[in-house]
């Protein structure tokens, strides 16, 4: 007791002798336990070079911290990037083949198939081709006309909800017969749930954007986002959209005009693959002012960041090869 006062005493007066800038750290090791090794965990603590977070990390190390984005866009990032899921589906799913021209359908009589996911891609040549969910004669509550300019770097991933049953899902390739497809379905029942990306608004992080019939919205990213997810809904009225990934001012990589009977009992969930630099998400409201919809739009995938002095090489970039979705093909 009698060396912790003397110190203490010592302390208090070099508080007086000591920079304005350090006089907060003295008072507070003299404001603390009795002991040397209370004294030494508060110097630990008070020191930003040794700081650490509840979770036993480094303050700005590589867990997970919120990031600003492109316009604004805020998404957790973590060290870890998550899986493509376009890859996932095709490792569960078999690839049927779409000539140009030809039609595919897929039914299933169960109504225990909650939602249906689709991926279609390419070898590296356009895609153009209609989706549509057929449910009884003549009823066609889900369409979607899809276009990309390079199937293998931006593989197209959506999901139907289907409730109720018999379902069945149309694949029409309306391109030439020199650029076939290659379509990947999946359904999902309650023993699978949870496995893949839905159309579930509670997975979302940022708060959603209500876009007024005619009017659009634009979400530019960051380099640093591989992938970026999109949900829209409405309150149960027919849903008109046109979903967009622009790459340089009016250079559309992909499109996807979307339609749906009922927004709130079939939304419209998708992930697009942003590859490169300079990317912007435009959602547009195609439906007259009195059918709003309500638009998430925020990052599914963050990865590494590009460093400063980095240069952004045009053509093929052999970094997007690898990441299992292409080797389908």
């Amino acid at each position: 007791m009698k060396i912790f006062a003397a110190t203490t005493l010592f302390l208090a007066v070099d508080a007086f002798q000591a920079p304005a800038q350090h006089r907060r750290t003295v008072t507070f090791l003299a404001s603390t336990t009795e002991n040397s090794n209370d004294l030494a965990k508060s110097i630990s603590q008070n020191d930003p070079s040794s700081y650490r977070n509840t979770n036993g990390q480094a303050a700005g190390g590589a867990g997970q911290r919120q990031r600003s984005l492109g316009g604004g866009t805020q998404a957790k990032e973590s060290s870890d990037e998550r899986p493509s899921p376009a890859g996932l589906i095709t490792a569960k799913a078999g690839k049927i083949t779409v000539q140009g021209g030809s039609l595919k359908t897929w039914s299933y009589a169960s109504p225990q198939v909650e939602r249906i996911h689709v991926v279609l891609g390419t070898e590296g040549r356009p895609l153009d081709a209609d989706i549509a969910l057929w449910q009884g004669p003549d009823n066609t509550p889900h369409k979607m006309r899809i276009y990309v300019e390079d199937g293998a770097v931006r593989p197209f991933h959506a999901t139907i909800e289907t409730p109720r049953g018999p379902n069945t899902v149309q694949i029409r390739n309306i391109g030439q017969l020199e650029f076939p497809l290659m379509a990947h379905v999946l359904a999902e029942d309650p023993s699978t749930s949870g496995s893949f990306p839905a159309s579930q608004s509670t997975e979302l992080l940022n708060e959603p954007m209500t876009i007024q019939g005619g009017a659009l919205r634009t979400y530019p990213f960051d380099q640093s986002v591989d992938r970026v997810q999109v949900l829209l809904k409405t309150d149960g009225r027919p849903l008109n959209s046109r979903i967009e990934l622009l790459q340089g001012p009016n250079n559309n990589k992909q499109v996807v005009e979307v339609y749906t009977e009922d927004g709130l009992e079939r939304p419209f969930y998708m992930v697009i693959e942003t590859p490169g630099d300079g990317n912007v998400v435009r959602v547009v409201n195609s439906a007259t002012v009195e059918f709003p919809l309500t638009a998430w739009v925020e990052p599914y995938s963050i990865g590494s960041s590009r460093a400063a002095t980095e240069p952004v090489i045009g053509g093929d970039d052999g970094r997007y090869g690898s990441n299992g979705f292409i080797k389908q093909w």
